[in-house]
């Protein structure tokens, strides 16, 4: 269309010049270059929050960018759409794994996602996936970052749950996605299963909260087991009231740590959950004193 529209110009302007006419038609000035509107640069896309999706994308290719409502069902919303700035936005592909680009927006999405859901994401069956441009957008001038959030199956399970509704408040209150109780399932000291169950259901685990590790290598965190196990019966003793000078004779603890990759991205929450060894549960023991933690 806009061909056919300059080719309809020049041709007016060619029969003008045959017609030898002197004086330009009434209301013009004759010059035919001074009044075009600039046509602005076009503008890089950039996806909305508080969309929801069908499926999860580890790339925010355009192509497949297709945001639904949240009440029909969905695997994933955005919960925030941010920008890179400074030296993050100076390179030349989209940010790395363990980039210094990638632990600003894993930053900005836990505070935003964290706000959104009311509580640290970690502390419910939440999965958090930082999105960026594709490389082809992001060389066309694109820097935004998606926060993606998505239910998932159990804190032992990240597979991503279909489902209805948006997660905003999702973990406020006596939330379901939040952890509660579990019956682990064991194969010597190591728990191959953490099956929920309701706390007045037998149990022997339940959750107490998240320990934010130091900024140290993954190699060096899973070096420090015992360092972490005293970390949570630190949160242990304040979920149940017990002494933190006695908690260790009475209760024990497991705890799950990030995978590899999110803690290169910045991700330092380890999961902490009480754990009784030599004893069956059947109620939760947060604020429960010494009388419900008896010394083994």
């Amino acid at each position: 269309m806009r061909r056919w529209l300059i080719g309809v110009v020049l041709g007016a302007a060619t029969a003008l010049a045959l017609g030898g006419c002197g004086d330009p038609p009434a209301g013009t000035d004759g010059d035919l270059t001074d009044d075009w509107t600039t046509i602005a640069a076009p503008a890089a896309f950039t996806p909305e929050a508080g969309t929801c999706h069908s499926q999860v994308q580890d790339v925010g290719y355009l192509s497949s960018y297709g945001p639904i409502g949240c009440d029909v069902p969905h695997r994933v919303e955005t919960l925030h759409v941010g920008t890179l700035t400074g030296a993050a936005a100076q390179t030349d592909k989209p940010p790395a794994p363990g980039s210094a680009g990638t632990r600003t927006a894993y930053a900005a999405c836990h505070r935003e996602v964290n706000k959104a859901l009311g509580a640290d994401w970690r502390t419910g069956r939440v999965g958090v996936t930082v999105v960026y441009p594709s490389p082809a957008a992001w060389t066309g001038g694109s820097r935004w970052f998606r926060c993606d959030a998505t239910e998932v199956r159990g804190v032992d399970d990240p597979s991503v749950v279909l489902r209805t509704g948006s997660l905003k408040g999702a973990l406020t209150g006596a939330a379901p996605l939040r952890h509660g109780c579990y019956d682990p399932v064991m194969k010597g000291d190591a728990v191959t299963e953490m099956k929920a169950v309701a706390c007045t259901s037998r149990h022997r685990a339940e959750f107490v909260g998240v320990w934010v590790a130091p900024d140290t290598s993954y190699a060096a965190f899973d070096r420090a087991e015992a360092k972490a196990h005293r970390a949570c019966l630190s949160l242990v003793a304040s979920y149940t009231k017990v002494p933190r000078s006695d908690v260790q004779f009475r209760i024990g603890s497991i705890y799950f740590q990030p995978y590899e990759q999110d803690w290169r991205n910045g991700d330092r929450g380890v999961q902490c959950f009480l754990w009784a060894d030599d004893r069956t549960l059947t109620r939760s023991v947060k604020n429960a004193g010494t009388k419900a933690l008896p010394r083994s």
